[in-house]
């Protein structure tokens, strides 16, 4: 039986290096990516083949999965996980930075399933898993460049999902909750950068405090939870078409769903302590 191989994003830290050692655990012949190959050496240790890869550099990604090809023959699970919080104000994140955002969320993502498509389509199979967030259907102040990323994302996905249905292949998406990564630190130092200092001081203030609240980094739900939830997805014969999972996720998605936007804007005030 040929051994099925995953390509994992983003998988230095947190959900890639859990969702990585999961897939492996389930027989995978497991690729994790990272733009610095020396953060990958924990998993070379046990047994992940580590791939340098810029999801902002099309060469880069064309070699990445060139690459496994030519060693596997073949790919079966792409997991889009890279990708970084951008934080501040509309107003205050300069345009160079707003484009990046996208750049790294966006279209890394959806060129990697670009590339991976017409293997998989060859197959007759495969599972491409897009990692949004609870932030892709709800919105937070200061935080718009991000969840503008994390919509396009659902979208994206949605349309893919009807185009690769015929050729066996499933678009599934991810939308993880609050977990306990670094990204929190990571946005609450771009929050105080970009907007720490102007007319959004106090606004910026409320969200970094809030990103770096011990209570909420004891709420938040370890990476693992979402590593199992993709190890679900991959093995099922009709997987579902997202799965919320992690702190707040489903509450939070059912709320926006019932919700007016007025009463929602209200919720997400008071919740993120935003001042009047």
């Amino acid at each position: 039986m040929t051994t099925k191989t995953a390509l994992v994003t983003g998988a230095s830290s947190g959900i890639g290096e859990a969702t990585a050692l999961k897939l492996q655990a389930l027989g995978y012949t497991v690729y994790g990516a990272a733009r610095r190959t020396d953060r990958l050496q924990a998993l070379a240790g046990q047994g992940i083949r580590p791939l340098a890869m810029d999801v902002t550099d099309d060469d880069s990604m064309r070699a990445g999965v060139d690459r496994i090809v030519a060693e596997t023959g073949r790919i079966d699970v792409l997991v889009n996980n890279a990708g970084y919080g951008s934080y501040g104000s509309i107003e205050d994140v300069p345009m160079d930075e707003a484009r990046r955002q996208f750049e790294v969320n966006v279209f890394g993502a959806m060129r990697l399933a670009q590339l991976v498509m017409p293997h998989m389509r060859a197959q007759k199979s495969g599972t491409i898993l897009n990692v949004t967030s609870m932030g892709g259907k709800i919105y937070t102040p200061l935080g718009g460049w991000y969840h503008g990323t994390k919509f396009a994302l659902e979208g994206l996905s949605d349309a893919m999902r009807l185009e690769a249905k015929p050729f066996g292949v499933d678009i599934v998406v991810i939308e993880p909750g609050g977990i306990r990564t670094e990204w929190g630190g990571i946005a609450a130092d771009n929050v105080e950068k970009i907007s720490g200092g102007g007319a959004y001081a106090k606004q910026a203030e409320a969200v970094a405090a809030g990103m770096r609240s011990e209570a909420n980094i004891k709420r938040s739900s370890p990476p693992q939870v979402i590593a199992d939830a993709i190890g679900k997805a991959v093995t099922a014969r009709r997987p579902k078409t997202r799965y919320a999972i992690g702190f707040a996720a489903r509450p939070m998605i059912g709320m926006r769903r019932v919700l007016s936007d007025r009463a929602f804007d209200s919720v997400i005030t008071r919740v993120m302590g935003m001042p009047k």
